[in-house]
């Protein structure tokens, strides 16, 4: 069972989306409970390794409203738990071949917190407008389509 908790529908207007991986998160003090209600937003945050490790910077995860002195700062770096090889992966495309690594959803899967991530490609501007125009393309096909039954 899947529950998203949140989507960055930025992703996949501002890039290919080449290939997607599962990954953990480590969550300190009330984190989980703020990402449970629903409040986070994904649009900023990217990214980064260091020392072989991965971590999202950037990812705003609200207070908890009835939260006390252990309460979390919102937008601190936190660890992706990946296999070594996945990090390894996606290491090399970044340094390598330009690409980048993105958030795309947030979501609990059997109690716990995961992301999935996409291994990702800026897209132009031109690109984008193709992107669209393919769009309504097939959006007016379905329409002649429908219309002709």
């Amino acid at each position: 069972m899947r529950k998203v908790i949140t989507y960055n529908r930025k992703a996949k207007h501002d890039y290919f989306i080449e290939d997607t991986f599962e990954a953990g998160l480590v969550l300190h003090g009330t984190e989980i409970k703020s990402i449970r209600k629903g409040s986070i937003q994904l649009k900023e945050s990217f990214i980064t390794f260091i020392n072989g490790e991965a971590f999202i910077k950037n990812m705003y995860i609200p207070q908890y409203e009835f939260g006390n002195q252990f309460n979390h700062d919102e937008v601190r770096e936190r660890k992706l738990l990946l296999h070594k090889h996945e990090i390894k992966k996606l290491q090399q495309k970044t340094r390598l071949q330009g690409y980048t690594v993105v958030p795309l959803s947030l979501y609990l899967s059997k109690g716990k917190a995961k992301m999935e991530i996409a291994l990702a490609k800026g897209k132009d501007l031109h690109d984008k407008r193709n992107v669209e125009k393919e769009r309504d393309a097939t959006r007016m096909m379905q329409k002649a389509l429908k219309r002709s039954y």
